[in-house]
Order: C-alpha cells, then structure tokens, then sequence
C-alpha cells in the first residue's frame, strides 16, 4: 500500500512537471485544449493544464531562408531557362501559420514557382539576364501578399541562378569574347593614337626648342663679330691715331730744335708716305712742298748711284 501511494505522488509529480514550459527567445507556442486553439504562448515561464492542453505547434519566429531547387522556366521569346530562387521570409501570426496552410514551406515554393513563370513569361532572354532587381522587387510584392493569409511576411526574393540552354551559354560566349576583343581593339587603336599625339607634339616641342636654340646662336654669333669689327675698328683708329701722334710729337720737337722750314717741308713729306703705305696710286702734294719733293728726289738718286 505505501508503494502505491508513493507511486501516485511520483506520477503526479510527472505530470506536474510536464506541465511546465518554458518557451525560449525567438519562439512561440501554438496552445490547444481539446483540439481547439487555446491561445500562443510568448516568451517566459508557462503552466498547461494537464491532459486537456497540449503544445500544437512550437513556431520559429526568426527570418529564415529558403533555398528553392531550380525550376523551368520559358522567356517571351521561347527560350527555356532554368533559374533557382531563394526567399528570405518570417512568420509573423504563429496561429495563421499553424492554421492557415497545411504545408507552409511547399505551399511557398510552389507559389514562388508559378509567380516566377508568370514574370519571366512577360520578358524576353536579354531582360530576364539584366533586370534581375525587377523580377526580385516583383517577386517579392507578389509572395507577400499571397504569404500574408498565411501568417508569412517575405522580405528579400533573389534569383541565385539563372541557367541558359547549352547554346544559348555558347552564343554568349562567342559575343563576350567578341565584345572583349572589340574593346581590346579600340583601347589598342586609343594607345597607338595618344602615342602618335605624344610623339608629334614632342617632335613640335623639339622644333621649336632647336629653332630657339639656333635664333639665340645666330644672335650669339652676331653679336660676336659685331664686337670684333668693333674692336678692330677701334684698333686701327688707335693705331691712326698714335701715328699721326707720334708725327705731331716729331715736328714739335724738330721746331723746338729750331729746325728751318726746308726740313719741316720734308717731314711733311714723310708723312704723306707713311699715310699713302705704298697702297694709294694717287697722292696730292701741296704746291708749296712740290719743289721740296723734287729736290729730295734728285738727292735719293744721287746718293743711290
């Protein structure tokens, strides 16, 4: 008898206990008594009645992602393509999402792929490659609104892949390295030309520097012989110069000597020989040095017999 009183009270303490829950962060419990809903239990500490409450449904309130298979697709201009989709949504109404569907995530995946269809059927295969932001923004417009019934809210839809047929991914590889060669080409064409610009503006530039260079030679050199016919200008005058000096200087001398007019006469006639240098064919005597002249002749004949 002690036994069984000791095993009701451990039987009743089981149930007890199991009647306490505790529902985590991030979660939520769907509550059922007698198979109707009861209520959803938030975050904290919990008590259920025993035997006529149970836990229907334990929900995630996370965002979560869904990585769809890839799914066929047929573009405006009859290419079949296949493209995978992966959602990013969260469950906002714990009770719709236990109630409101009988499989969420199927349901989600079909609608994902019929959605899908019906956008890229409405575009052709060089939009369905570039307007990937479009189909996003569209799909996700549509899923939140079919999702929302369900207790679903859909953030982000992205198309992960988009995969052409076999030729058509060889057609858009022969066009790439067409393209690529093309670009190659005119940046080519682009290098050569700034080069040949380069080359004719520094060949201008070297023109330009060895005419400045010649002009400033020219001048240099010009300037030189300038200065030298001017120095030897000034030389000869000077030489000129101190010989009519240096005849001055002797005839003063000679009438400070007190020599007489005859021989004044005949230094005058020095002079003019000097002057003429033996280069003038014509000299002019004066009238009264003229009958000096003749007897000096005379004088130099005499003595040179």
């Amino acid at each position: 008898m002690p036994y069984l009183i000791i095993l009701f009270f451990v039987i009743i303490f089981i149930i007890l206990v199991s009647c306490i829950k505790i529902v985590p962060q991030a979660q939520a419990y769907v509550i059922e008594r007698l198979g109707a809903y009861q209520g959803t239990w938030s975050v904290g500490f919990h008590i259920k009645a025993p035997i006529f409450d149970r836990v229907a449904r334990k929900v995630n309130l996370k965002e979560q992602v869904a990585d769809f298979p890839p799914q066929p697709v047929i573009t405006k201009d009859n290419v079949t393509m296949r493209i995978d989709t992966v959602v990013f949504y969260q469950i906002t109404d714990p009770k719709l999402f236990t109630y409101g569907v009988e499989n969420p995530m199927m349901a989600i995946e079909n609608l994902t792929a019929t959605t899908l269809r019906n956008i890229i059927g409405d575009l052709e295969l060089d939009q369905t490659l570039t307007s990937r932001e479009t189909i996003n923004t569209k799909m996700r417009a549509a899923l939140d609104i079919a999702t929302d019934p369900w207790g679903i809210k859909v953030n982000r839809v992205e198309l992960k892949n988009i995969i052409p047929p076999a030729e058509i991914q060889n057609a858009m590889e022969k066009q790439m390295k067409a393209e690529r060669e093309r670009r190659e080409a005119v940046t080519r064409a682009e290098g050569e030309k700034k080069a040949s610009i380069l080359s004719a503006e520094g060949e201008k530039e070297s023109a330009i520097l060895r005419a400045q260079a010649d002009k400033e030679s020219a001048i240099l050199r010009a300037e030189a012989e300038k200065e030298k016919m001017i120095r030897e200008a000034e030389g000869q005058a000077e030489a000129i110069l101190k010989v009519q000096q240096a005849n001055a200087d002797g005839i003063r001398m000679l009438k400070e000597a007190g020599a007489d007019e005859a021989v004044l006469k005949m230094k005058s006639l020095e002079a003019f020989e000097k002057v003429a240098d033996g280069k003038a064919t014509t000299i002019l005597i004066p009238s009264e040095l003229q009958g000096i002249a003749s007897v000096a002749a005379a004088f130099k004949e005499t003595v040179s017999k």
